[in-house]
């Protein structure tokens, strides 16, 4: 693509106008430089309200995704993919998800996560490898991230994904772009002009992170991974995880420390089924079952053992 055809779609992009409010940058204090960001940053959450409902229907095919053993995988490059790992990462600690279910995929693999590879993001058929070399399957579902929404790299993974018969998500700050088009739902959260010029790792990446937060969460918590509000799911893997587990099963329970540590001894440390098993009453092993059968919906469960 010729310099001139990308300096066009440039001037289309809402993310790379001039900030009007930051033209002064480089004379403010770092008090003005800071007050100036967070101003900014204040419209991202509003920026995001208008695709709520494209959202909650990309969580929907999340949910269903995952009851027939896909996948769910963000694709992205720069700021994009890192964000989509980031996401895909912190989903196997907190809801005790194999490695495999969430997957963060980076134009220019696993290098790119620390140092920019040159040239990846504008390789679509790079995309297409990427997903083949993962397996990708039409159960699973694909979420391309851009916050210009135009990286080729995306789009290509889209159309790949489209094409294996997959459900697609799109996600960008820019109406109109590209991937938005090219996407079953289209998710664009228009932040607008950047503080430092064309700079997307500020509001636009703050846009994505917290629509990936509400994909991965949301999509969790219905699918049975969490009992009110707490995260009861979770892998235990080091001393502070294994604090929080009493907790929860102390938050969930109204027990004391000494009889939520018994009960997460009895329950092979899984925090879920010591709740049941408490507020139940009945045998681990009832619990157990009963959980299987209910999909690990707790509330289910414990309705089934009253």
């Amino acid at each position: 693509m010729s310099t001139s055809t990308l300096l066009a779609q440039l001037a289309t992009m809402s993310t790379e106008a001039r900030n009007a409010a930051s033209r002064n940058l480089d004379q403010l204090s770092s008090l003005q430089l800071v007050q100036l960001i967070n101003q900014a940053d204040q419209q991202v959450a509003n920026s995001i309200t208008p695709a709520l409902p494209q959202i909650a229907q990309a969580v929907e095919q999340i949910v269903q995704a995952f009851a027939k053993g896909g996948r769910l995988i963000y694709l992205g490059a720069g700021t994009s993919g890192r964000l989509g790992i980031l996401d895909a990462v912190e989903c196997p600690p907190t809801y005790s998800v194999p490695d495999s279910q969430v997957i963060g995929l980076i134009a220019g693999g696993a290098n790119a996560i620390y140092k920019a590879v040159e040239g990846a993001e504008d390789n679509p058929q790079l995309a297409e490898q990427d997903l083949q070399q993962i397996s990708f399957q039409p159960q699973d579902i694909l979420v391309g991230i851009a916050a210009s929404g135009r990286t080729p790299y995306v789009m290509g993974g889209l159309a790949y994904a489209r094409r294996c018969g997959a459900v697609t998500v799109a996600i960008s700050c820019n109406a109109g772009a590209p991937i938005l088009a090219a996407a079953d739902i289209a998710i664009c959260a228009e932040v607008g002009p950047e503080v430092v010029t064309g700079s997307t790792r500020m509001k636009a990446g703050s846009a994505q992170k917290m629509i990936l937060n509400m994909l991965s969460t949301a999509a969790m918590v219905l699918s049975g991974k969490v009992y009110q509000n707490l995260m009861v799911d979770l892998h235990a893997s080091n001393q502070k995880l294994v604090a929080r587990a009493v907790r929860i099963v102390m938050q969930a329970t109204d027990c004391d420390q000494p009889t939520a540590e018994q009960a997460l001894a009895r329950c092979e440390q899984s925090a879920k089924l010591a709740i049941l098993h408490l507020l139940s009453g009945q045998p681990v092993e009832a619990c157990r079952a009963q959980l299987l059968a209910e999909g690990g919906f707790v509330r289910k469960a414990l309705e089934a053992l009253q």
